[in-house]
């Protein structure tokens, strides 16, 4: 027997600490530069490392935890994480930051992939509500990274914070081996023999590839936004990363609102909520050039986003309650597969035709998430 409580909260603890990964490599990306010297192809390969980290950790922890449980699997993710800390603090070298980083988004995969999957499988209804209750914690670990770095850096060297909060995930390690976890759901074989009729499933292909346009979608509103806000003078860097949080913030705040005044109203109904605020936010992001406009717009945006990786994947834990965890795997791949892509496409679109072709592509992305979420919701009934 296992605590439904006790197994969600440390489930919220661990993706929680992925929305501090996440963060982090950005946060200092500037004091690594200062520390090893690197021109900006350099530092961009270094953001390029980390999402095939994660990547490879979506895709290997569903049939893992399928098979073993997620016990072993959270505590081996959680030391994967305190070496990636420690690692991008203190290393001396080019080549061991550059594998510490790699570490460091495999872990991260792990636990993100992981906490979802586990929250799915003890939530016996709502599981959309519970992942987007699960969600805010992973807003609050996002918010919360640069306010800690900022707060102490006049106080601290920065490499102590950075190392200070990966101690933290030492304790969880502790905390996850002192936890009991739903029991292993394929006791017999491994799932990955299994998974090929995934590929058949035409439902859970189109919900993957939702998610591939709400991953990317993210990435672009995360990684172009601020340069949107401040080409040809708008806006003051700082105020256009303050609006950015506003995004996070939007989008943090609607999942707690899904998750407990919300939580009776059908994932459809929800999906169509989002759906509606995207548009809203996109046009006042792109007609509005002062900051209250494009704040607002940011806070649509965040909130239209909110719903979809929680529900969608509600809709697969539901449909593979059985193999959860590989299920998860399968459209997180796909998810992550679009994130790179889109942001790489989104690169060349800035560099040939100019960054005000931000909102072309977040309406074409919208376009494409709308005609899926029909199909899906009419596949589900």
């Amino acid at each position: 027997m296992y605590n439904k409580q006790l197994v969600f909260w440390s489930a919220c603890f661990g993706l929680l600490l992925f929305g501090i990964t996440l963060i982090t490599l950005g946060a200092v990306v500037l004091d690594l530069r200062l520390k090893f010297t690197l021109d900006g192809v350099s530092a961009g390969t270094l953001f390029s490392i980390m999402p095939i980290g994660i990547l490879i950790g979506s895709l290997f922890f569903g049939p893992i935890s399928d098979r073993y449980g997620y016990k072993l699997l959270l505590i081996l993710s959680c030391l994967g994480l305190c070496a990636g800390f420690q690692g991008i603090a203190h290393a001396s070298s080019i080549g061991l930051l550059k594998l510490c980083i790699f570490i460091f988004g495999l872990s991260g995969g792990v636990i993100n992939g992981a906490t979802n999957a586990v929250v799915a499988d003890i939530s016996t209804r709502g599981k959309g509500a519970s992942l987007s209750l699960l969600g805010v914690s992973f807003g609050i670990g996002a918010l919360g990274m640069p306010q800690v770095l900022g707060a102490l850096k006049d106080h601290y060297p920065w490499n102590e914070i950075v190392s200070a909060v990966g101690w933290l995930t030492l304790v969880m390690a502790l905390m996850y081996s002192l936890i009991r976890f739903p029991p292993a759901k394929q006791q017999q074989g491994f799932p990955l023999a299994h998974s090929g009729r995934m590929f058949a499933d035409v439902t859970l292909v189109l919900i993957g590839f939702f998610l591939f346009c709400q991953s990317s979608f993210e990435a672009i509103i995360n990684n172009w936004t601020t340069t949107y806000l401040t080409a040809g003078g708008h806006m003051e860097e700082s105020t256009a990363l303050y609006a950015l949080s506003l995004y996070v913030a939007g989008l943090t705040v609607m999942r707690l609102l899904t998750g407990s005044i919300f939580r009776n109203i059908s994932p459809q109904h929800m999906l169509l909520i989002s759906l509606l605020l995207m548009p809203a936010g996109i046009v006042l992001l792109q007609t509005g050039s002062s900051f209250p406009w494009s704040a607002a717009g940011l806070i649509l945006l965040g909130a239209g986003l909110a719903g979809g990786f929680p529900i969608m994947l509600g809709f697969v834990g539901e449909r593979y309650a059985a193999q959860s965890g590989t299920a998860f795997s399968f459209v997180l791949v796909i998810a992550l597969t679009g994130n790179m892509l889109v942001n790489y496409m989104m690169g060349l679109v800035v560099q040939h035709y100019g960054v005000q072709h931000l909102t072309t592509v977040a309406v074409a992305e919208w376009l494409v998430m709308l005609i899926l979420c029909s199909s899906i919701v009419r596949r589900l009934k």
